[in-house]
């Protein structure tokens, strides 16, 4: 699995958080945390029994309009992060996104994405609004 693993000391009573990133198709780690899908699309070829996922949360990921224009062209992905947090400040999505911020209060999470290249994917904004790897690119 390629991973994005960081770890953040909570404040006050708050818990540490972990939020690592991976791929679907990735042999499932238990250890890894509750198994989060964060894509629109469900994964080609890929049984729902095979994902053992904990949540899918199809709302927190970029639009499709949004997800089309991007087309992971690596000179895009700078203005494809601004798009996709201001995607995320409102409506359904920023619903989603703060039923995920919840849930990364209560342990680790495993962002998981059928995408190939994590690095310039919609996981490392989400990780970095998490509060995760904000000076990190994996």
């Amino acid at each position: 699995m390629t991973s994005g693993r960081t770890t953040g000391g909570g404040t006050g009573g708050e818990r540490g958080r972990a939020v690592a990133m991976g791929r679907v198709y990735d042999p499932v780690d238990p250890a890894a945390g509750a198994r989060i899908l964060v894509d629109r699309l469900w994964p080609r070829g890929l049984s729902k029994e095979a994902a053992r996922l904990d949540t899918w949360l199809k709302e927190v990921a970029p639009s499709s309009g949004l997800r089309t224009w991007y087309g992971h062209e690596p000179s895009r992905y700078r203005e494809f992060a601004g798009r996709y947090r201001a995607e995320l400040g409102s409506g359904p999505a920023a619903e989603a996104f703060e039923r995920l911020r919840r849930r990364t209060a209560e342990g680790p999470v495993l962002l998981l994405t059928a995408t190939k290249v994590l690095a310039e994917s919609h996981l490392t904004v989400l990780r970095d609004l998490l509060g995760e790897g904000t000076d990190e690119r994996n």
